[in-house]
């Protein structure tokens, strides 16, 4: 769930002048578009369990002390800015007791995790839920390989919160399988999340389930 530290090198391929510079980088990085996301406040009883909540600690800057943010890697959540409770976890097999938390969120961290490992992030995530918990997921649309020489899709990202705005980028490797809103929507109602709205714009989606 590490977000990897690149968005200085966003900012040379973008300004950069030097056409040695950008050959090189983009024959290392499949770069999507550049993407504005607006993420608003939301209503939210109780704490939030922040999946994958740190580096740029998107949810934690939202809501402050009410998240608890887990993360796998301990220096991704000293990066994070100060506010939420920060704990290193696995998603995979989360320390809290059944019905823990009303909301959790995945603000661009399923794209990290393993396709063989998403499923059990969302069973965990459902579990920890009490019923009627909401699960809010915001990510990008991954296509597969298809003998792309690039190792790695690098998506830059402008993340505009009521307060302040975020200029970052994340970066991971080729999925197995397209991984898109379709791919983690049949994910959900596979563990047996109800999905209350779904969207998609350009490359970015957004994900609202429920715990019935």
């Amino acid at each position: 769930m590490r977000k990897w530290r690149i968005a200085a090198i966003v900012l040379v391929v973008l300004c950069s002048a030097a056409g040695a510079s950008y050959w090189y980088l983009n024959s290392r990085f499949h770069l999507l578009d550049w993407h504005e996301v607006t993420l608003s406040d939301f209503e939210a009883r109780g704490q939030i369990l922040d999946i994958g909540g740190g580096g740029e600690g998107i949810i934690g800057r939202l809501k402050g002390e009410q998240v608890v943010a887990i993360d796998i890697s301990q220096e991704e959540l000293d990066n994070a800015p100060p506010g939420p409770i920060k704990m290193v976890m696995d998603a995979r097999d989360l320390r809290f007791p059944d019905g823990r938390f009303n909301t959790a969120t995945a603000f661009f961290t399923l794209m990290y995790i393993r396709g063989g490992d998403q499923e059990k992030v969302f069973r965990e995530v459902f579990r920890v839920l009490a019923p009627g918990g909401r699960f809010l997921i915001w990510d990008v649309r991954l296509p597969i390989r298809a003998g792309e020489a690039a190792e790695t899709i690098m998506i830059p990202l402008t993340i505009r919160l009521p307060k302040e705005e975020v200029r970052t980028a994340y970066g991971t490797g080729w999925p197995e399988e397209v991984q898109d809103l379709k791919y983690y929507s049949a994910m959900a109602m596979k563990v047996g999340f109800r999905i209350e709205d779904a969207r998609e714009q350009n490359q970015i989606f957004s994900l609202q389930l429920s715990k019935p």
